[in-house]
């Protein structure tokens, strides 16, 4: 085995890993705290793209295209909290699935009226166009370096936030008692609105930070909301941990499985056999691990305490 392409498939995998966690954090955070089921948060990763993409094409420059598209993202989660779905808190999940749907078609139309239909490609902000040295004569993306050490910065700042501020402790009080929290004088409306908004602005930022690798395209959101389901299912509804430590696993395993799944099934199948298979299992490996988890441990691996 080439063990210089092997590190750089894993880390591809830490690259996928830490995009999908801060779409994760972000669902697990309305999911999870909220009780809300919104198939919609795809679509706030694709609009966060869009945003970015726009400014970057229009300024030249893809950090004022992140300066804005952070809050354009963050403003249009509360909008939407706020005009449609704050109604839709008392309801079953299945009211609040079809609501969310809706959405879906709604965006994906919207990014065709605004922007061209084959989506939008940028380039690679400067200064992160060449490969660092690793050592060992290995070489890699300076820009998917810097996507990683964005992730874990922000995975440690939602970590301080929800568990060392007030703001925290508020939102950890309405996950647990809504009722006796707005009791308390809190306007949980509101505590509300900025954790939806606050998801919607995380899944915005991994759609900027993934738009130079792949350009922004209507439907973009589905797949990855997939994925952000497998991994707060895998990780434990409502965790911030949770959703990280299982994210990266999700990365790396789908990156490996899709490298390396054929080359081992050459040991035991027929090459036709092991070619056409491979790529099928690679698609499955995660959700055989949510799967092999859910029976294990059904509240997931790191479910928040009380739970």
């Amino acid at each position: 085995m080439n063990w210089i392409l092997f590190a750089e498939q894993f880390l591809n995998g830490l690259q996928l890993g830490v995009l999908l966690f801060l779409i994760a954090a972000g669902l697990t955070l309305v999911f999870g705290i909220m009780d809300f089921v919104n198939l919609a948060h795809g679509s706030l990763y694709m609009m966060g793209a869009y945003f970015c993409a726009d400014v970057t094409v229009r300024t030249g420059s893809f950090f004022i295209g992140l300066l804005v598209g952070i809050p354009a993202t963050l403003l249009l989660g509360i909008v939407v909290e706020v005009v449609a779905l704050r109604t839709l808190y008392s309801r079953d999940h299945l009211d609040q699935v079809l609501a969310t749907f809706g959405f879906i078609l709604f965006f994906n139309q919207i990014v065709q009226v605004i922007w061209p239909l084959d989506g939008i490609a940028i380039a690679t902000p400067a200064g992160f166009t060449t490969a660092v040295p690793l050592g060992f004569g290995m070489e890699y993306s300076s820009y998917r370096i810097a996507i990683i050490g964005t992730g874990l910065a922000v995975g440690l700042g939602l970590y301080l936030l929800v568990g060392r501020t007030r703001i925290g402790m508020l939102i950890r009080a309405g996950a647990s008692n809504r009722e006796m929290v707005g009791a308390l004088g809190v306007n949980i409306k509101l505590l509300f609105s900025l954790v939806f908004g606050l998801g919607a602005a995380l899944a915005g930022l991994a759609g900027m930070l993934n738009t130079p690798i792949h350009s922004a395209t209507s439907g973009m959101g589905e797949p990855v909301l997939i994925l952000a389901f497998v991994v707060i299912v895998i990780g434990g509804i409502g965790s911030i941990r949770g959703a990280f430590i299982a994210a990266i696993i999700a990365g790396v395993i789908d990156t490996l499985g899709r490298s390396y799944l054929d080359v081992l099934l050459l040991q035991f199948l027929p090459p036709v056999h092991a070619e056409s298979a491979g790529p099928a299992l690679s698609a499955m490996l995660i959700y055989i691990l949510m799967a092999a988890v859910l029976a294990v441990r059904p509240q997931g691996l790191f479910p928040p305490r009380g739970r």
